[in-house]
């Protein structure tokens, strides 16, 4: 089970990377342009690409970081096995409800 999370980790990764950098170039072009929260939000607003594109995101962060607090539990508390697989699922599903609520905020959605 271990080298399969390892793996997932890694191939969660290489999918964010590139969710980054456009993520801290929209923001860096977003400050720079010195738009306001008003047309951000009107850029974002039922654009299907933006909707698409940060729900790629947050799947991805919600698998990967439950990941690695995982293994750093681990090794810094010593929890069983059983307790940090249900600290992962738990933190996993709370990263992707909190994630997914602000695409849909931000993106105009329905919840």
């Amino acid at each position: 089970m271990e080298m399969k999370l390892f793996l997932l980790q890694r191939l969660t990764a290489m999918i964010m990377v590139p969710f980054i950098f456009v993520h801290i170039g929209v923001i860096i072009y977003a400050v720079r342009g010195g738009l306001s929260a008003e047309e951000i939000l009107g850029r974002t607003q039922g654009n299907g690409w933006w909707i698409a594109f940060y729900t790629l995101f947050v799947i991805s962060a919600s698998i990967h970081a439950p990941i690695g607090i995982r293994k750093v539990l681990r090794e810094w508390a010593g929890l069983s096995y059983s307790v940090l697989n249900l600290l992962a699922v738990a933190l996993g599903l709370l990263f992707l409800v909190l994630g997914l609520r602000a695409v849909v905020a931000v993106g105009g959605l329905a919840w």
